[in-house]
């Protein structure tokens, strides 16, 4: 698979089946990502790889507290401005409409939060989910540093024909995750990837893009 293979053919998936990741293949692919690019080289990201039993019981924790309605852990950080104006609220609104429909449930459903938040605590059935973290010192250009960490470990799944998903969700559960993986104060939850296979009969949603024009400006020759 190319790149660009790679990349026009990665998605956010939010239906796994339950085939086994071999850790060869995480390693493999973990190890090539350390090339990714990051400011002044610091690297900044630390990623905790969970799997199994584990994983099981963490997901079995988190999906417990999303069934019984609770809101999550205070965020340590905004997962969206304030206030989202035009085009972004209106590209925002279109993929959630998309979401809800994909995973069949109703937008004016009363439990449709619940609903989504025991989803999500359940990695959508992935058998495996990378939780990256930052040191609390760092700052907004070490953020990006780590998405670019992020989207280079998700086109190199592809590559290995995995998908995945990412999912700032998880840091409304961050003292459940903490329990499982051991991270101590000095570290913020940025966000879960889950990977695994996709599931054969999954109904697959493939949100739009904006035109190349809305977003880029080209100057000079």
């Amino acid at each position: 698979m190319d790149v660009y293979e790679a990349v026009d053919s990665r998605r956010a998936v939010r239906a796994f089946s339950d085939e086994p990741v071999s850790r060869e293949i995480l390693e493999r692919v973990l190890t090539a990502a350390t090339r990714a690019p990051s400011s002044g080289n610091l690297q900044p990201w630390h990623v905790y790889v969970v799997t199994g039993e584990p994983l099981a019981a963490l997901k079995r924790r988190a999906t417990a507290r999303a069934l019984a309605g609770d809101p999550g852990d205070e965020r340590e950080y905004p997962m969206y401005p304030a206030e989202l104006t035009s085009p972004y609220l209106d590209r925002f609104s279109a993929a959630a409409a998309q979401r809800y429909e994909a995973l069949g449930i109703e937008r004016d459903d009363p439990d449709r939060p619940k609903k989504i938040a025991a989803l999500n605590s359940a990695a959508f059935g992935a058998p495996v989910v990378l939780f990256c973290y930052l040191d609390r010192t760092m700052g907004p250009g070490q953020w990006g540093d780590a998405g670019m960490y992020l989207q280079t470990v998700m086109l190199l799944l592809r590559a290995e024909g995995l998908h995945s998903c990412p999912q700032v969700m998880w840091t409304m559960y961050r003292k459940t995750v903490n329990q499982t993986v051991g991270a101590d104060d000095r570290l913020v939850l940025f966000c879960g990837i889950s990977v695994g296979f996709e599931k054969e009969d999954a109904s697959r949603l493939r949100t739009g893009r904006a035109e190349m024009a809305e977003t880029v400006t080209f100057i000079g020759a």
